[in-house]
């Protein structure tokens, strides 16, 4: 196995620093601690070998990955995801369904969700991802009430088609009394890049649900309003 093979000889785990890192990321499984230009190489080599991939097996492929016995499996598809777009788009949305049953983390659920489905891909087949990620949205899995939200980040960001947005608000709307921070900080995302093309929307929300939007959201929302950033930085001067 390449990810095996490519495995530092010398793993964090001594320092008892790669399992923090993995509890930082939430993920309940063994990692190789492999950095993104490793993976990059292997999705590279990958993919110069299989240029004519057919969608069964990339399908496949995708699905021994999100079962896979290590954090480095479950976080890979993304490369293929990105990689292979005209494969991608024949992805059925009920398919994360699926994956999602199989992530656990905030880092494994983003690597599937995070800016890989495209809003032009979404808006095409409407209908079954609104059903989805209103599906995800009152799902007893938290993976898939994050999910129903990132999914939505780069398509609020990048678009600002209205049912969208009506999508994004009534998503966070169900979920923001929630204190697990897989939801708050999602939320917070997500207000955060709707501010791009619908800024009147996110100030008015914003003013009416302040008491009751997590506390990390209202911050970190009116601090990208003010200065257009996530959180204001100290700067320490020495004298």
């Amino acid at each position: 196995m390449e990810m095996k093979r490519l495995a530092p000889r010398k793993p964090l785990a001594a320092s008892g620093f790669k399992n923090f890192t993995l509890s930082y990321l939430g993920s309940p499984r063994p990692s190789y601690s492999l950095n993104s230009a490793t993976q990059k190489k292997i999705a590279d080599k990958f993919i110069k070998r299989h240029k004519d991939l057919a969608f069964n097996e990339y399908l496949k492929l995708l699905d021994n990955l999100y079962t896979g016995k290590s954090f480095d499996e479950r976080t890979f598809g993304k490369h293929l995801l990105l990689r292979y777009p005209k494969l991608r788009v024949q992805i059925e949305p009920k398919k994360l369904d699926q994956w999602l049953s199989n992530l656990a983390g905030w880092c494994e659920i983003d690597s599937l969700c995070q800016n890989i489905f495209k809003f032009e891909e979404i808006n095409k087949n409407w209908a079954a991802w609104r059903k989805l990620l209103l599906k995800f949205n009152g799902d007893s899995n938290v993976s898939k009430r994050r999910a129903s939200l990132v999914l939505l980040v780069g398509p609020s960001r990048t678009s600002s088609n209205e049912r969208v947005t009506k999508l994004a608000f009534k998503n966070i709307e169900a979920l923001r009394h929630e204190k697990d921070i897989l939801i708050t900080k999602a939320i917070s995302w997500l207000l955060r890049d709707l501010i791009k093309n619908h800024k009147t929307e996110v100030v008015k929300y914003l003013k009416k649900n302040e008491e009751t939007l997590p506390k990390i959201a209202v911050r970190e929302v009116k601090t990208k309003l003010l200065t257009g950033k996530k959180t204001i930085r100290t700067i320490k001067t020495h004298h």
